[in-house]
């Protein structure tokens, strides 16, 4: 029988589409709110792989991506997805998005996305949300996986999260320590 291991802390991030800078900002304060202090690593891209979102929230669209300096416990991480789906109801328009707020996380070997849409290659997590590896580190560095969305694929996406998974081993070395 195998042992069932206490899991590490995860490093959370957040992807936001939008267009409107002033939406961007209230649903940040308000995320800072729920999770506490952001690190300054943030990344600011045009939304430009695809036009998925445009009929919906217009164009052009941008995306920010952050991460938070507190880690959170990976048993709330489907929490955290119905809550960053309230919090884009909170900001429709004519019962239209204005923004589009992804979560996932960082760990020592992977990005993992969150979504309420399932596939071959999701795991679902229970409260009708499902978990997607997106990147696995290996070799020194963040590589795609056949499934991912071209923008994650990126070299310039890969090389933020392998940023964010940076100050994540630091903090999980500095928490073992103590």
């Amino acid at each position: 029988m195998g042992k069932i291991f206490e899991q590490k802390k995860v490093k959370l991030i957040v992807s936001m589409i939008y267009r409107s800078e002033d939406i961007r900002a209230k649903a940040e304060r308000r995320l800072s709110r729920i999770y506490g202090n952001m690190e300054t690593l943030k990344k600011e891209l045009p939304f430009d792989y695809t036009d998925y979102y445009a009929e919906e929230m217009g164009s052009p669209l941008k995306r920010e991506l952050i991460c938070f300096k507190k880690l959170v416990n990976k048993e709330n991480i489907s929490k955290i997805k119905i809550r960053t789906n309230k919090l884009e109801n909170f900001f429709r328009k004519k019962e239209k998005r204005t923004i589009n707020i992804d979560p996932g996380y960082v760990t020592e070997a992977k990005l993992v996305l969150l979504t309420t849409k399932d596939y071959t290659h999701r795991v679902y997590i229970g409260k009708r949300i499902f978990a997607e590896s997106t990147l696995n580190f290996c070799d020194g560095e963040f590589k795609a996986w056949p499934w991912t969305y071209p923008d994650y694929a990126s070299q310039e996406m890969r090389e933020y999260f392998e940023e964010v998974r940076e100050m994540y081993m630091k903090q999980t070395r500095s928490k073992n320590k103590g």
